[in-house]
């Protein structure tokens, strides 16, 4: 007489065997903490550095309003002066400008770097993740299939 598979005592084997890998969660969450991370090193540096070159434009700006301010003893030197600041107006604005968009060059840069490097790392956790629930199932059914017999 063979004896009867219990298949109601094998399914909550295979159930009570069923792998929920919590290190995948928590990997997943340590990769987007150190992620988050990196990318606000990177955004408090561009305002750190944005706020340099706005504090040197507005000195250097002030700097130039005194030289006209200045009594001067001919009217015509009021306009050479004028036109100086004019001009030393437009050249600060010219240099400031292309140091705010280094910055934002090097913002983007980094941030795709981050991008890339958080997407490997993400689908390398999902990798490791799936195959290691593969092999756990795999087992598990194997188990199963070795009780059915």
């Amino acid at each position: 007489m063979t004896k009867t598979p219990d298949f109601a005592k094998t399914m909550q084997d295979m159930m009570a065997s069923f792998p929920v890998d919590a290190s995948a969660f928590q990997n997943a969450f340590k990769t987007q903490a150190a992620f988050a991370e990196k990318f606000s090193k990177v955004a408090i540096e561009a305002a750190e550095k944005s706020t340099e070159i706005s504090a040197k434009w507005t000195k250097d700006a002030l700097a130039k309003v005194g030289d006209i301010a200045k009594a001067k003893s001919e009217p015509t030197d009021y306009t050479k002066s004028m036109s100086d600041f004019a001009s030393a107006a437009a050249e600060m604005a010219a240099e400031n400008l292309a140091a705010f968009a280094e910055v934002a060059k090097k913002v983007q840069m980094e941030t795709v770097e981050l991008m890339l490097a958080a997407g490997k790392d993400m689908s390398e956790d999902a990798t490791a993740a799936v195959k290691k629930a593969t092999n756990e199932v795999t087992s598990v059914a194997k188990k199963a299939a070795a009780a059915a017999k």
